[in-house]
C-alpha cells in the first residue's frame, strides 16, 4: 500500500478560475495515487472543491491573496485594490509563523501555490519546497495598471521577489509572461462528470436542438438582454448565475451559480459558449472543443494573450462589452454556431502537472529534470 503523502495548496480567492485549475490538478494527483491528501488554504468556498470531486482534503478558510477588487465581472476598482493591498502587504509575520509551524508539524511533502504569495512565504519559513503554478502572476498584472495607479509599483516589486523565491515553477497555457526555466503545460481543466446526453435530458433540451451556454465565470450577472432570448426560439439558452433557483422559461433555462448541474457538464452539453474571456472558461472550452463567444475585458492585461490563444487554437468570436450588455451580440449567433467544433482534447495539462508534482513528492524525477524547471535557474 502506498504511504500517504500530504500536500498543502494555497489558492488565490480572486474569482473561481484559479480554484478550478487547482481542483483539476488535485483530482489528477489523486487519480495517480489515492494516498495523496490535501490541505487547502483559501477563501474560495469548501463546497467548490467538493463539487469538483477533490477527495480527502482538509480546508482552512484563510485570505491568501488580494488580487483585484472588481465591481462587476468585467470592471476593476483600482483605488479599492490599492487600499486592500496596503492593508494586506507586507504579509502578517505572526500569521506566517503560525502557518509555517502547521506546515512543519503536519510533515507536508510540498506546498503548491496558484498565485497566492502567502504559500510561498510560509513554505520557505517552514523549510518545505514550494511550487508556483500560474499563467500570470500579480506583479505582471499590476504592471498593466501602474500608469493609472502609481501606488501599485511598490506592490509589484514586493510580489516579484516572493514569486521568484518559489523552488519550482510551472506555467499553464496560455502563458502571459513565459519563463524559459519553467515547465509549461497545456491548458488545465477539470473533467466533465456526466455525458452531454444526460445533461441535456436533465435540462429538458431536445437532443438535436442547438444550445448556447451563457456564463460570466462564477460571478452573478444581471444579463440585461434576457428578455430578448425568447425571440430566438430555435435555440435553447442555458444562463448560469442569473438567479437563485432553477427556472425554465420557454427556450431559456436560468441556473444559480451553484445548482445540481456541474458547470463543466453544461459546456460539453452545449453547441457554443458565451462568456467573459477568463482562464478557466477558456481551458474548459478548449478541451470540450465547442465555439466560444468571448466578451473582451479591455483593461485586463491577460485579455490579449487569451484572445490570441483562442484565435490560434480554438473556434472563437470576439464580443465587445457594450454589445454584450445591450444584447447586440445576439445578431452574431448564427456566425458563432456555424464555427466548427474542434476535436475534444484528451491530453490535459492537469495530468502533466500532476505527474511532475508526483515525481517531486516520490523522488521519481532525476536531478536534471528537477533543475530544468527549478526557479533556481530562473533569472528575474
Amino acid at each position: 500500500m502506498t504511504t500517504p503523502v500530504r500536500i498543502a495548496y494555497f489558492i488565490t480567492p480572486h474569482g473561481l478560475g484559479h480554484a478550478a485549475r487547482a481542483a483539476a490538478v488535485m483530482v489528477a494527483l489523486q487519480d495517480l495515487d489515492p494516498a495523496v491528501q490535501f490541505d487547502i488554504f483559501t477563501q474560495v468556498p469548501r463546497r467548490f472543491f467538493q463539487d469538483s470531486l477533490v477527495r480527502d482534503f482538509r480546508y482552512y478558510h484563510v485570505c491568501t491573496d488580494v488580487g483585484l477588487v472588481q465591481t462587476t465581472s468585467l470592471r476593476e476598482d483600482l483605488p479599492a485594490t490599492v487600499r486592500r493591498l496596503d492593508a494586506f502587504f507586507p504579509l502578517d509575520q505572526a500569521l506566517i509563523t503560525t502557518l509555517a509551524a502547521l506546515l512543519r508539524s503536519a510533515s507536508y511533502a510540498l506546498v503548491l501555490c496558484d498565485i497566492a504569495p502567502m504559500g510561498i512565504v510560509a513554505a520557505r519559513a517552514a523549510g518545505v519546497p514550494s511550487v508556483l503554478i500560474e499563467n500570470f502572476t500579480w506583479d505582471w498584472i499590476y504592471q498593466g495598471y501602474v500608469q493609472e495607479e502609481s501606488s501599485l509599483a511598490r506592490h509589484i516589486a514586493y510580489l516579484r521577489t516572493i514569486f521568484a523565491a518559489a523552488d519550482y515553477h510551472m506555467q499553464t497555457e496560455p502563458v502571459c509572461c513565459p519563463c524559459p526555466a519553467a515547465l509549461t503545460a497545456l491548458p488545465v481543466s477539470r473533467k466533465p462528470q456526466h455525458s452531454p446526453q444526460q445533461t441535456r435530458a436533465r435540462l429538458g433540451i431536445p437532443r438535436l436542438a442547438q444550445a448556447v451556454l451563457l456564463t460570466m465565470g462564477g460571478v452573478p450577472e444581471p444579463y440585461a438582454f434576457l428578455a430578448q432570448l425568447p425571440h430566438y426560439h430555435d435555440i435553447a439558452f442555458v444562463v448560469l448565475g442569473a438567479g437563485e433557483a432553477v427556472q425554465r422559461r420557454d427556450n431559456v433555462v436560468l441556473l444559480p451559480l451553484r445548482s445540481e448541474f456541474f458547470s463543466l457538464d453544461l459546456i460539453y452539453a452545449c453547441d457554443a459558449v458565451v462568456s467573459k474571456v477568463g482562464y478557466s472558461t477558456l481551458a474548459e472550452v478548449y478541451h470540450a472543443g465547442v465555439p466560444l463567444g468571448y466578451v473582451v475585458r479591455q483593461q485586463f492585461r491577460e485579455t490579449p494573450v487569451l484572445a490570441s490563444y483562442i484565435t490560434a487554437h480554438m473556434s472563437g468570436l470576439a464580443i465587445a462589452e457594450s454589445a454584450f450588455h445591450s444584447g447586440a451580440w445576439l445578431s452574431c449567433l448564427p456566425d458563432l454556431l456555424r464555427l466548427p467544433r474542434q476535436p475534444q482534447r484528451e491530453s490535459r495539462g492537469a495530468e502533466h502537472i500532476a505527474r511532475c508534482v508526483y515525481g517531486l513528492v516520490r523522488g521519481a524525477l532525476s536531478q536534471r529534470e528537477r533543475g530544468h524547471w527549478s526557479m533556481a535557474n530562473h533569472i528575474v
